[in-house]
């Protein structure tokens, strides 16, 4: 062990949720069926070809408004 060494240092935030996590141990299962719900997605490769084909091209500037 260093002479210069610090003791490990954790952030209130750290402790708060280590803590949230040992007394709610279902909490991290929880988050994840959450997101696989909403973000955990597979799309076919027909489906992102679909989408880039139906992609808008944004002008070069977007706030210029129609010349009349």
């Amino acid at each position: 062990m260093s002479f210069f060494r610090r003791p490990d240092y954790t952030s209130d935030t750290t402790q708060f949720i280590e803590q949230l996590k040992a007394q709610h141990p279902e909490l991290e299962a929880e988050q994840r069926q959450g997101r696989a719900l909403l973000w955990d997605k597979q799309l076919s490769r027909d489906e992102q070809q679909a989408f880039k084909n139906a992609r808008v091209a944004q002008k070069p500037y977007v706030y210029q408004t129609q010349a009349s």
